[in-house]
């Protein structure tokens, strides 16, 4: 427990400190953000925003983790970081370079799309297919391994057992959908920050709770096989507290956006968090303004390309409401509203499904 608070308190510490200095030095290098010409016009006085602020993320959650061994070791000499840890921060941090790629290459063409389609689907895949290929090995003495090649909702679901070689195809699939999901729903000053940092901190509560459980340590009905979750725990609260410490210079009026740097680390590392604790179908649940950002694009896409109109104003949907006139502060704070909600649910569910088993 020590830890995760650890985790938490150096990830919002670096974070809300390093962020300034991040913008100041973005600010004099004129990486700012270009804005989309057929976007709400009240977003056109954010062009030159400096972007990229990811960074501060990224930076502060692998120091919060990090330190939280390094204070844990040092006082009690225990081991020190763990597989499945080191795999999600290395899905995250992965997805994040090809989202500074990303951005970075918008900022040098002064235009609003950086890597093409493929040359970003490149990148997800490669550090995917590599996280889907180590998270099913180094078993633990329990003979558990960081993923399983079971389907899972709070735990696994033996009815679908997964091939290894199809199992590597639902990595990438759920890992380019999650970061693809954030990285739609980072449209509006703090909205994907404040939402990450709710879903990141129900993973805390999820993963210590297996950890009280996990069945090497309490056998029992509604004990829980999974490897490594109280340091999965210690790495999604030092993400919990990289999010606040950004938000706070993030949300409305943003002083910095976490670009695509930062929603395809988040995005990468809710896949990574739902993969290892076995709570990929919960995640929907839990993540559900993401999916349904997600979702509005998809649906965008194919009405207009059926019957060439649109279904929203604009997507995703926060825009929708933006150009149907809501206060742009106002649709954050609802859809905050909604991603708690989502959360609570999940818990809900998480917590319901633990007394039926243990029933």
């Amino acid at each position: 427990m020590i830890s995760i608070l650890i985790a938490a308190a150096i990830g919002l510490l670096v974070s809300i400190l390093l962020t300034p200095y991040l913008i100041r030095v973005f600010s004099r290098q004129g990486f700012g953000q270009e804005i989309r010409e057929e976007g709400p016009q009240g977003h056109k006085s954010k062009r030159g925003t400096p972007t990229m602020g990811g960074v501060a993320i990224i930076i502060a959650m692998v120091v919060g983790y990090f330190a939280a061994h390094l204070v844990n070791w040092i006082g009690s000499g225990k081991d020190g970081p763990s597989v499945s840890g080191l795999l999600v921060l290395f899905l995250s941090v992965g997805l994040g370079v090809v989202g500074f790629l990303d951005d970075f290459i918008k900022i040098r063409k002064q235009r609003n799309l950086g890597l093409n389609k493929t040359a970003k689907l490149v990148g997800q895949l490669v550090v995917a297919v590599a996280f889907g290929i180590l998270a099913l090995n180094f078993a633990d003495r329990y003979g558990l391994t960081p993923a399983s090649r079971n389907l899972s909702y709070v735990r696994d679901l033996a009815l679908i057992t997964f091939p290894s070689v199809l199992f590597v195809v639902f990595c990438y699939v759920v890992i380019s959908g999650w970061s693809n999901a954030v990285n739609f729903t980072d449209g509006l000053d703090g909205l994907a920050g404040g939402t990450s940092a709710m879903v990141l901190a129900t993973y805390v509560v999820i993963s210590f709770w297996q950890a009280r459980l996990a069945c090497s340590v309490s056998p029992q009905a509604a004990c829980y096989d999974v490897r490594d979750p109280l340091d999965l725990a210690v790495v999604a609260a030092a993400a919990t507290g990289a999010c606040c410490g950004f938000l706070w210079w993030n949300a409305a009026p943003a002083k910095i956006f976490m670009g695509d740097t930062g929603s395809l680390a988040l995005g990468g590392l809710v896949a990574g968090l739902s993969i290892c604790t076995r709570t990929e179908l919960l995640a929907i649940v839990i993540g559900g303004l993401f999916m349904v950002e997600m979702i509005s694009v998809v649906l965008q896409i194919a009405v207009f390309r059926t019957t060439r109109r649109r279904l929203f104003r604009m997507a995703p949907f926060h825009h929708h409401f933006e150009l149907a006139g809501w206060a742009e502060t106002t649709v954050i704070i609802r859809f905050w509203l909604l991603a708690a909600i989502c959360c609570m649910f999940g818990l809900g569910l998480f917590y319901s499904e633990q007394l039926g088993a243990g029933g």
